[in-house]
């Protein structure tokens, strides 16, 4: 049971920093390549939702699966990744519960990110709110790949 239990946590952990990769590098730029400002906009507006839950779901499991397959006791290096897996819990429920629903309000009292200049208060606050989004969202990645990697380093 620890070896599947060890296979879906890598599972995990490879749809959790692929997902952002793939989101973050792939999908959003090419939607906003694709489309003109407002209705990108829309369009990955309308998968935040759902990818901020993914994260959320995926950082959990992760958790639960490591707890049931390491034996933390005889790894003491081994203490960094529940604390990584945490802090990764606490930044997706930050995002899902706070910050997003912030960033919600901000972009729905802008009427055009086309005609509205980037020198307007409602913009200021919703580039500062999508800035620190997209900070985090780099540290979950960067968090998921020291995840993933770390075990590999010490062998």
């Amino acid at each position: 049971m620890k070896n599947i239990s060890f296979l879906l946590y890598n599972l995990v952990l490879s749809l959790w920093v692929g997902g952002i990769f793939i989101f973050t590098f792939i999908v959003t730029p090419a939607i906003f390549k694709s489309f003109g400002r407002d209705m990108a906009g829309v369009i990955v507006g309308k998968l935040f939702p759902g990818y901020f839950l993914y994260n959320l779901i995926l950082s959990v499991l992760a958790l639960i699966l490591f707890l049931f397959y390491a034996d933390i006791q005889s790894r003491a290096g081994y203490k960094l990744i529940p604390m990584l897996i945490a802090a990764a819990i606490a930044v997706n429920v930050y995002i899902k519960f706070n910050l997003y629903p912030d960033i919600v309000r901000v972009k729905q009292e802008i009427v055009s990110f086309e005609t509205t200049p980037a020198e307007h208060p409602l913009r200021k606050k919703f580039t500062t709110l999508h800035g620190v989004s997209a900070a985090l969202n780099l540290i979950l990645l960067a968090d998921g790949v020291i995840i993933f990697v770390y075990p590999l380093l010490k062998k």
